[in-house]
Parts: structure tokens; C-alpha cells; sequence
């Protein structure tokens, strides 16, 4: 993942393995539906390593994924806010009050109503559960690639994730509960209360010491550290991708056009909240290099915590957590779409922003 963003530091270029994250997720899929043919009864003691139902095993590399990103945040950028105040109220905005609730309202049109035929029916709540708890937390990390590539603003960046990251920890589970209940779904509070204290407040507090220690020495230990650790996310990213299909390959080889379904719900909110933020933005006469950004937040989702809320509330095999995955594989090809016409149409943003 790329290191938060300054003026002085900005990276060259999307990284190798982000750039190609689509590949190596689609080979650990294939990867975990074969181990779980081949060696059930492994996936079936690893699915049994359970406390307070978290699984032990795949929590610990849900820390190793959040943690290296959210060393990267400066949570000291939030007073940076009132320099950007229009684009990051068009964030908060299309993250907070449209996009959990848009996902909601397409996962009942899309799972519950169109494409019922097509899948199982106990699946279904599950399915949507997982669509909202993918919408409902917004992207930390991926976004410094994705504000890099559009030419963003960085100081806008780092303000808007901390500020997200911030709010995240106070809405995310209210909001969640509202929509699951809202989804006719039996809400577990105490677990998903849990899910947020040990994936967004315990790591985001260890990583503010950590990232804290590394600066007291230096600024180049911070940053040499930042590139040793860096690689360590996406690998736990695809070992957890690789137990979630060990469990859910015979549902998949049953029906594989599952993921193709939950696919379309997901697309279609990104380009919807992606739109959304950037005509807002334009219509406030918002700089372009805040506005590509600004989209770009409140389209993309901070997917490592919803495979783990989803995990621990519905179980490994769950349709929620084969949800919150699909999200996982369709999320960089889209948002590089994104970007793509972000930087496309930064002429047509400029003459009507003035």
C-alpha cells in the first residue's frame, strides 16, 4: 500500500501487486476452492479455532492487514479540515448519509427481488448484509494510490481518511445495525460492537503508538519501516481470501454465477457515489485536485474491515462473507476505472467549477 501522501513525498506510481491485485486475488480463489477440495478437514479445524466467535487465525491476519495501512494516517491532519470544507462535507456526505443507505436500497432490488431465482434462498439476508457492511466503511489506505493517480490534493487526502477513520469508529456500527435491522436481519450488537473495537479502535491505537515510536527516532526509520511492512497487508489480504474459498468453494463450483450477481449491486454503487461526489463537487466550485479525491473516497471501500466484521457476525462460510470478498476482487479494476475518468475529464470539471 502507499504511504500517506505529502507534498514532498508523494510515491511515483501505483505499486506492482496493488496494480495487479485483481490477478492475485482471482488466484487465491482458485487456490482456496482447491485446498478446501483437497484438505476439508484442515479448513474445518482452522474454522473451529474460534474465541467470543472470532476466529483466531483469520483475525490475526485482519491485524496484519489494517495495521501497516493505518500506520500510515496522521490523525493530527483532521484540523487541516477547515481548508477543504466543501469537499470533505461532499465526503462525508456520499460516505455517511448515501452510500450505506444506496447500497441497501440496491441489494433489495438486486438480491432480494431480481436475481432471487438465481440464488439459494437462505443465502439472501446474508448476502445483503454483506453489500452494507462493504458500503459502510469507507476506504483508508488504497485511497493515497487512488488521490496519487488522479493528481489529488494530499493534504485533502490525508485530512478526509483521518477524519473518515475518526468517524468510523462512533458510526459504523450504528449504521450497520440500522440498515441490518432495516433488512428484516437479526443484529448481534455485542458482536458487532466487538468487530469495531478489535478491527478499527485497538489497531488504529496501536498503529498511532507504533507510527509515533518510528518518528521519535526518525523520519527515515518511519519510512523504511513503512516499505518492510508494506507488503505484509495484501499478503494477509489473499492468506484471508484463500481460507474464506477453502470454505465457500462448494458453494461457488454449485453456483458460480453468484459472484457474478453480487458483482452488479457493488459496481453500480461505485459509479453511483463516485458521480454523485464529483458533480456535487463541481457544482461548489471545488478544485478539481480535491474533487478527484473527494469521489474517489466516497466511492471506494475500506474492504479489509468488512471481511472481518462479516466473519465475525456471520461465520467464515457465510453468503455475507463471500459478499464483502466479491467486493475485494472487483474493487482496484473499478476504481482505476474511476480514476481514469477523473483525469479524462478534468477540462470539462474545470469550465463549469469557476
Amino acid at each position: 500500500m502507499a504511504a500517506a501522501s505529502t507534498p514532498e513525498t508523494a510515491p511515483a506510481a501505483i505499486g506492482f501487486f496493488e496494480r495487479y491485485l485483481t490477478v492475485w486475488v482471482a488466484l487465491c480463489i482458485v487456490a482456496g476452492i482447491g485446498l478446501g477440495r483437497i484438505f476439508p478437514e484442515a479448513f474445518a479445524a482452522i474454522g473451529r479455532l474460534e474465541v467470543a466467535k472470532v476466529n483466531l487465525p483469520v483475525g490475526a491476519l485482519i491485524w496484519v492487514m489494517i495495521i501497516p495501512m493505518l500506520v500510515k494516517i496522521d490523525f493530527g491532519a483532521v484540523h487541516q479540515v477547515k481548508a477543504h470544507w466543501k469537499g470533505i462535507g461532499v465526503t462525508l456526505f456520499v460516505n455517511w448519509a448515501v452510500k450505506p443507505f444506496s447500497m441497501a436500497l440496491l441489494g433489495w432490488i438486486f438480491i432480494r427481488v431480481l436475481f432471487a431465482p438465481w440464488l439459494p434462498a437462505e443465502q439472501i439476508d446474508s448476502y445483503i448484509a454483506g453489500l452494507i457492511l462493504l458500503a459502510a466503511a469507507p476506504c483508508t489506505a488504497m485511497v493515497f494510490v487512488w488521490s496519487q493517480l488522479c493528481r489529488g490534493n494530499p493534504y485533502f487526502t490525508l485530512s478526509q481518511v483521518a477524519l473518515n477513520d475518526s468517524l468510523m469508529i462512533v458510526l459504523f456500527a450504528p449504521i450497520v445495525a440500522l440498515l441490518l435491522g432495516i433488512s428484516s436481519i437479526t443484529v448481534p450488537w455485542d458482536t458487532l460492537f466487538t468487530s469495531v473495537i478489535l478491527y478499527v479502535a485497538i489497531p488504529v491505537a496501536l498503529a498511532q503508538l507504533w507510527r509515533k515510536w518510528l518518528l521519535a527516532r526518525s523520519q527515515a526509520a518511519y519510512e523504511a519501516t513503512l516499505a518492510r511492512i508494506g507488503p505484509f497487508s495484501i499478503a494477509a489480504l489473499l492468506a484471508t481470501i484463500v481460507l474464506l474459498f477453502g470454505f465457500q468453494g462448494e458453494a461457488i463450483l454449485r453456483q458460480p454465477l453468484v459472484i457474478a450477481l453480487l458483482a452488479v449491486p457493488i459496481l453500480l454503487q461505485v459509479f453511483f457515489n463516485s458521480g454523485l461526489a464529483y458533480l456535487l463537487n463541481r457544482r461548489l466550485g471545488v478544485a478539481h485536485e480535491v474533487a478527484g479525491p473527494s469521489c474517489l473516497i466516497g466511492a471506494s471501500n475500506f474492504f479489509e474491515l468488512a471481511v472481518a466484521a462479516a466473519i465475525t457476525l456471520f461465520g467464515l462460510d457465510s453468503g455475507a462473507a463471500l459478499a464483502t470478498v466479491v467486493g475485494v476482487l472487483i474493487e482496484v479494476p473499478v476504481m482505476l476505472a474511476v480514476v481514469k475518468v477523473v483525469n479524462a475529464s478534468k477540462g470539462w470539471y474545470e469550465a463549469g467549477a469557476r
